[in-house]
């Protein structure tokens, strides 16, 4: 396996193929999952420990050959862009109620990601810059006391629990295959150590659209993002992201560098759990979404942007 070429404003990610860097930003680099996954012995190995030293320099990597389809991918995302189509008054009927259930749908402004835990501060910050972005979040669909919000199927929407529950499956299936390569590349003697802990499915399946914004609001407010700096809590996040761009990655030197996307990949940073963990070894970065670092299209306004995590 070949090892990073290069290393931007401190933030190296150890991969197998570089592509292109966006100076000073991320480095654009893959990770060829498949073979952790149906490679000899000596290929596992090798992928799990540049899995390992992706997540211990930088906290992010981009996988490669996933066992999720692009034709599924492409689905899902299209029935996400359906229930985003909705009228508010329609979302709001499925909407989001408490932390203990975190189901259902979030309006844009509802939500400030950050790091502060001054809910003054936070709400201060939200009345200054409020995150421009609106989510569904979906969880597992037999948890006592916490079902999800799932909207009236009809029209557009017919299929929608079925094709989000599918994508559920494959992606906690991801989830288990990738804690797999860390315990590998930690040396621990049972591959399947974590599985114990994540087989449940104790997982958030968040539908993400960053409605279109006139540029002229990241100019006349310089601390406007889409989405506010922060770390996820959890053990890994499994990103997948349209072409729009925007998403950053803070580098060690505290500079935030673009982690450009990359057609049929999918992005996948450490939490704090897994940096708790793994006794700090494991980094989990802080990123956020701002206006897009290309304009390609011109006009006045820049387009939606659709993620999933």
């Amino acid at each position: 396996m070949e090892k990073a070429a290069v290393q931007g404003d401190g933030l190296l990610i150890p991969v197998c193929l570089t592509l292109y860097c966006h100076e000073p930003g991320l480095i654009n680099q893959l990770i060829d999952f498949d073979k952790f996954l149906h490679g000899d012995e000596d290929q596992k190995l090798a992928t799990a420990k540049a899995i390992l030293a992706g997540f211990q320099t930088a906290g992010f990597i981009y996988l490669k050959n996933i066992p999720i389809t692009a034709s599924t991918r492409a689905h899902v995302f299209n029935t996400s862009a359906k229930l985003f189509r909705l009228p508010t008054a329609d979302k709001m009927a499925y909407a989001w109620t408490t932390p203990e259930a975190n189901r259902g749908y979030s309006a844009p402004g509802r939500e400030k990601v950050t790091q502060l835990t001054d809910m003054a501060e936070v709400d201060k910050m939200r009345q200054a810059a409020p995150d421009i972005k609106e989510s569904f979040e979906i969880g597992r669909d037999d948890e006592p006391g916490h079902p999800n919000q799932w909207p009236h199927e009809a029209g557009e929407l017919v299929g929608f629990k079925r094709t989000m529950l599918d994508f559920f499956d494959e992606c906690k299936a991801l989830h288990v295959e990738v804690m797999r390569a860390i315990a590998v590349g930690m040396g621990l003697d049972d591959a399947g150590f974590f599985d114990r802990f994540v087989d449940v499915g104790d997982n958030t399946l968040r539908l993400l659209h960053y409605p279109a914004v006139d540029k002229k609001v990241f100019q006349i407010n310089p601390g406007q993002v889409r989405a506010g700096e922060h770390s996820d809590y959890g053990s890994i996040t499994l990103l997948f992201q349209d072409s729009r761009g925007g998403l950053q990655v803070k580098s060690p030197t505290g500079k935030f560098v673009d982690a450009t996307p990359i057609e049929d990949t999918c992005v996948v940073n450490a939490g704090d759990l897994l940096a708790r963990w793994s006794n700090d070894t494991i980094k989990s970065t802080i990123h956020r979404v701002v206006e897009p670092p290309h304009d390609e299209e011109g006009g006045d306004v820049y387009p939606p942007r659709y993620s999933i995590a």
